[in-house]
């Protein structure tokens, strides 16, 4: 039943601007690289030359958890108010579908376009790397990390910000929690483990990204259910 709701979501969202947002990031963080190497180039290529494909990893990831955070918080908004601005909330959940299945497949939806940008960021970051001529040797398990570990470490926020935007219909407070959100976890690698936006940053106490993801995707499952009970119960306008 979820599937076929997911079908229709796809259906919904295949003229809208929310396409041109998951290109958008992608291509943003790859831009400002390749900027900021083209600017510096001789002086990053020496200063990295022992290892220059670890050290343009290392200047993308600092990139990547805001801009994933703020593209997380966007994403879920237009999702959700696409039901909201066409005042569909009460005809879909008066369908004989569930709406445990209708809140799950908005989830599904959200999570598929986010895997496509970090699918179509790890391909630009091959590409820029090949570009700036930093080796053949191309580190292919790291980027594929790097590409897709931030992004399942932020599971929870993603369920957070779907949750807030399905159940409100002012989209203004889920985005405001969501740039907030993406501000603070500019400072979030010296907060505690336990704070959910530093999880994108894959850093933690023990030194081991994949604790963050873990992590990431139990405190996922864990808001998922909490927002998929309140939603079942709730009424939405």
């Amino acid at each position: 039943m979820m599937f076929r709701v997911l079908a229709a979501d796809f259906l919904k969202i295949r003229r809208k601007a929310i396409w041109f947002l998951i290109f958008l990031g992608p291509f943003g963080v790859i831009a400002l690289q390749g900027a900021n190497y083209m600017l510096r180039y001789d002086y990053l290529m020496k200063k990295y030359a022992a290892d220059p494909w670890g050290a343009f990893l290392g200047n993308v990831q600092y990139l990547l958890p805001v801009t994933l955070l703020l593209g997380i918080a966007i994403i879920a908004s237009m999702v959700a108010n696409i039901e909201h601005q066409m005042n569909s909330w009460k005809q879909l959940l008066a369908l004989p579908i569930t709406r445990a299945s209708v809140f799950s497949a908005k989830f599904t939806l959200c999570m598929l376009m986010l895997f496509v940008s970090c699918l179509l960021l790890g391909i630009g970051i091959i590409g820029l790397g090949l570009g700036l001529k930093l080796g053949t040797d191309v580190p292919l398990a790291d980027i594929v990390k790097l590409s897709f570990y931030p992004f399942i470490a932020s599971f929870p926020i993603l369920a957070l910000q779907l949750w807030l935007s399905s159940t409100m219909r002012n989209q203004a407070f889920p985005l405001t929690v969501g740039i907030l959100g993406g501000v603070v976890s500019i400072y979030a690698p010296k907060m505690p483990d336990w704070f959910l936006w530093k999880l994108p940053w894959l850093t933690n106490e023990a030194g081991k990204p994949e604790y963050s993801v873990a992590a990431g995707l139990a405190a996922g499952m864990v808001i998922f259910a909490i927002g998929l009970i309140h939603f079942t119960r709730r009424d939405v306008n």
